[in-house]
């Protein structure tokens, strides 16, 4: 792939982080599928690395701001690290269509969060540290397989879980979140990079634009509609969501692959 159009690929991956603060991976992986002609399962493996490059961007820029929590996201991080190696394994594993198919689900999922999100507790309400560690550490180790398999930061899975129930604002929640992915990403990465699911060629670019897309994504997102833009990427991952349903075709299809 020319540097250049994976450069525009991180670019709209990076702008609708930015404006949103959801995973690039949700935007990469569909346009690197299509449009790169990668494999579903380097296609993940190549989001990933890119995301950890990003993901270490984002959190010293809310750190300087203070809005990170060491320890939530080392409780977060440790389980994470054990269990991507064992999601990337499963996606390498899993038949293409199959996992297209996994991944569509995964989108949904990701649409429902972002329509329901304004029905989140606006004042946060924290717990005790007796709380707080058992749930970080379970939502790490759930997340650390999502980030192996799916090829995402992890963010729709933490962000919430910090939100809902240890309390914390949804920017600490975000920071908190980019953080732990670092180690959590590596992990999986360097499983996908092993199992040779991972275009390097095409990285450099394709880092290089996220980093200017969540630049010019967290700008425009100072100035508009929040509501309009979660609906607008909701619609856009739904399309991708369907596209990628009727690409993988019918479960039957996937007997003996």
């Amino acid at each position: 792939m020319p540097f250049a159009a994976a450069f525009a690929i991180g670019l709209a991956a990076g702008v609708f982080g930015g404006l949103l603060g959801v995973g690039g991976g949700l935007v990469i992986i569909p346009l690197l599928v299509r449009h790169g002609h990668l494999r579903q399962q380097a296609a993940h493996g190549t989001s990933l690395v890119a995301l950890v490059f990003t993901g270490a961007a984002g959190a010293l820029a809310y750190a300087l701001r203070g809005t990170v929590d060491p320890l939530a996201s080392a409780l977060l991080a440790v389980p994470a690290v054990l269990t991507a190696p064992w999601g990337a394994r499963h996606a390498h594993a899993m038949p293409e269509r199959r996992l297209r198919r996994w991944f569509t689900f995964f989108l949904l999922a990701v649409v429902a969060a972002l329509l329901l999100r304004p029905l989140l507790p606006g004042e946060p309400h924290p717990v005790s540290l007796a709380v707080k560690v058992p749930v970080l550490l379970l939502t790490g180790l759930f997340t650390g397989y999502v980030v192996g398999m799916m090829g995402v930061g992890g963010g729709v899975v933490m962000v919430p879980a910090m939100v809902l129930l240890v309390g914390f604002s949804q920017v600490l929640a975000q920071g908190s979140s980019l953080l732990a992915m670092i180690p959590a990403g590596a992990s999986g990465a360097a499983t996908h990079w092993r199992l040779g699911n991972v275009a390097g060629g095409i990285l450099p670019g394709l880092v290089l634009g996220i980093l200017a897309g969540a630049l010019a994504g967290g700008t425009l997102a100072q100035v508009l509609p929040q509501a309009w833009l979660r609906f607008g990427f909701a619609a856009m991952l739904l399309w991708t969501g369907i596209r990628g349903w009727r690409q993988a075709g019918p479960p039957a299809a996937q007997e003996g692959t």
